[in-house]
């Protein structure tokens, strides 16, 4: 009676496994998606951009200019040269001293809603006030991104004349270069700012052209006169 027994509540009893689905709790890997702030790029990205522009179509409308009247490569290049270390040093302090005022008048304007505030808006503002001066812009940053960035450009002129001595190759050349790394810059800082890239590349190339045939008809011009 008594096997019968265990027996028949053994047959009562039912084993229950626990299902891994059920077990293991759901993760889940990505957290909320985080919106980045492209703003925050504007203040070396612009100085960059600007900075490949200009070292860009300044040294090459400046080394065409001068290859109107002397089709020396020598005097090209040395021309060349010159115009990109004098672009480099301009753009630098220009740029320096453009994003220094800008920070003392951010400053400045920062430290009269600190004194204009109450105590009590104070503390709740307060954990403001570190996101408002991590936005301040760097000066240094500024210049050093639109030197660095003017070389650059300008280098590509420089690099495309140097080694042709044909002087309807080189300008050829020069124009070429100069179309494909203005798109090549202006894909970039596109790219980089979430900007429209078709229409952004196309203003600066027609810029670029105008600005190259420019300086070549006037020095010509002025070169053919004997002014």
């Amino acid at each position: 009676m008594a096997s019968n027994h265990s027996s028949s509540s053994l047959n009562e009893i039912e084993l229950t496994l626990p299902n891994p689905c059920d077990a293991i709790p759901s993760v889940q890997l990505g957290g909320p998606e985080v919106e980045f702030d492209y703003s925050k790029r504007s203040q070396w990205l612009r100085a960059a951009v600007l900075g490949a522009n200009d070292g860009l179509v300044s040294t090459a409308s400046l080394m065409m200019g001068v290859g109107s009247v002397k089709q020396d490569m020598k005097a090209m290049i040395l021309t060349g040269f010159a115009g990109l270390v004098a672009g480099a040093c301009s753009m630098a302090i220009g740029e320096f001293v453009s994003v220094y005022s800008q920070l003392d008048i951010e400053s400045a304007q920062m430290k009269r809603d600190k004194e204009g505030a109450a105590d009590g808006q104070m503390d709740k503002e307060g954990d403001g006030d570190n996101g408002e001066e991590e936005s301040l812009p760097n000066p240094l940053q500024a210049a050093s991104a639109s030197a660095l960035s003017f070389s650059v450009g300008a280098m590509v002129p420089l690099l495309a004349a140097s080694f042709i001595r044909s002087y309807r190759a080189r300008l050829g050349a020069m124009i070429v270069a100069a179309t494909i790394a203005l798109m090549a810059f202006r894909w970039i800082g596109a790219v980089l700012g979430k900007a429209p890239v078709l229409r952004s590349s196309l203003r600066v190339l027609i810029g670029a052209w105008l600005a190259m045939a420019i300086t070549f008809g006037l020095t010509k011009l002025i070169g053919a006169n004997a002014l």
